[in-house]
Order: C-alpha cells, then sequence, then structure tokens
C-alpha cells in the first residue's frame, strides 16, 4: 500500500505526480451558485446510480479473474488516500481537470501503490469516460458486493485515529454478536469525533444495544 506522504508535503510533490495536474486554479473558484435541494438530491441518485453500475460491472470481472479481493484490498489503499488527501479528492471530484490529467495523476498514484493491472485499467477507464467523481460511491457499493457474497455485513466506521488491530478484531467481535453474521468494515479517520467511533450499518446507525457494546472500546479509544 502506498505509504504516508511527510508531513507538510502536498501528496502531488511527495508521489512525484506530474505538475500539470495540480493546474487550474479554476477548481478552486467559487460556484456561480448554490444548487437546489432538488437538484442535489438528483444528482445524488445519479451517482448512486453511476456508482452501483460499476461496480456491479467490476466485481463480475473481478470474480472472472479471480481477482476479488486484490481489487478490494487496492480500493482500501485509495479510499484511505481520498480520505486523507484533499489534493487527491480534489483530482478526483472537480470537473475542471480534464479526462488526460485526470488518467495521468491516477496513473502516478495506482503504479506507486503498486496496484493489480485490472484495478489500474478500471481506475483509468473511469477517468477516461468521466466518472472519475463516483470512485468513492463506486468503492462503497464494491465492497458492499463483496460482503453479500461471503454472507457478511457491511459497516461504516468512522474513528477519532486509526484502529489498532486488536480494536478492529474487538469490534468486529462485538458486531457478530449483536448482528449474527461477520461484519466487513469499512475505515475512515476524523480527529473531530469527541466520542472515538461512529458505526453505521446498512443505512442505520448502530442501536443502543449494540452502542451499550461499544461503550468500552470507545473509552479505551479516549484513553480512559
Amino acid at each position: 500500500m502506498l505509504p504516508p506522504p511527510r508531513a507538510g508535503v502536498g501528496l502531488f510533490r511527495a508521489y512525484g505526480i506530474p505538475l500539470a495536474v495540480q493546474g487550474s486554479n479554476r477548481a478552486c473558484a467559487p460556484f456561480a451558485g448554490r444548487p437546489k435541494d432538488a437538484d442535489m438530491a438528483r444528482n445524488k441518485a445519479h451517482t448512486g446510480g453511476v456508482a452501483e453500475r460499476y461496480a456491479t460491472a467490476l466485481f463480475e470481472l473481478a470474480m472472472e479473474e479471480r481477482a476479488v479481493d486484490t481489487v478490494s484490498h487496492d480500493f482500501a489503499g485509495l479510499k484511505s488516500l481520498l480520505d486523507e488527501s484533499p489534493e487527491l479528492a480534489r483530482l478526483v471530484r472537480a470537473p475542471v481537470f480534464s479526462a488526460g490529467q485526470q488518467k495521468l495523476g491516477m496513473d502516478a498514484v495506482l503504479q506507486r501503490m503498486e496496484a493489480a493491472p485490472l484495478t489500474t485499467r478500471f481506475v483509468l477507464t473511469l477517468a477516461s469516460k468521466r466518472r472519475l467523481f463516483a470512485l468513492t460511491q463506486i468503492i462503497e457499493a464494491y465492497e458492499r458486493l463483496v460482503a453479500r457474497q461471503r454472507g457478511e455485513i457491511s459497516a461504516e466506521v468512522s474513528a477519532a485515529r486509526p484502529l489498532s488491530d486488536a480494536e478492529t478484531a474487538d469490534l468486529k467481535r462485538v458486531l457478530k454478536e449483536k448482528l449474527g453474521r461477520d461484519a466487513r468494515l469499512s475505515t475512515k479517520v476524523d480527529p473531530s469525533l469527541l466520542g472515538g467511533l461512529v458505526v453505521k450499518v446498512g443505512s442505520r446507525m448502530i442501536d443502543s444495544s449494540l452502542r451499550t457494546k461499544l461503550e468500552g472500546l470507545r473509552a479505551a479509544m479516549r484513553g480512559h
């Protein structure tokens, strides 16, 4: 997996991504107007539809090539980078970048990650088709398909700091006790979480009984 950049060094510079990709200050320019709620809802629904279609196509191809786990591993690394690097997130989501610029930048990231050929082909295809904006949602949809195939349940975990292997194992144990199935975790770090840990299963937050069981883990993360 791609190592984190040194403190104070941008991702593009740290990983040798061509400087041309960093251009276009227009990406930071204010929009002409704020979208209406209805427009935002339509955009969200459109992105979700795109994500499901592309994730399904990739999952089927990964099944054929016996690369489901490999792609999942690559996606975990990409998701971490997108969460941690505003520069990379802007490259992926800002419409001012051309398909060529996006392909150039993503190809550099994927090479440094030593991503599998299928992962690389897929992400660069997204860039070519101007669908890279849906990458995060595609990753999440792909992980749901992997979890369903294995009889697992998907859980999104936000933590104030990275979870240790022991904490991850403990969290999986608690979720299995409550839900009756193994949990496939998708984690991200959010330092603003004063409670230390937030878990979302499917489309709902954890219920009160599960929240009680997690209090010990939360207290440990807060150092109490």
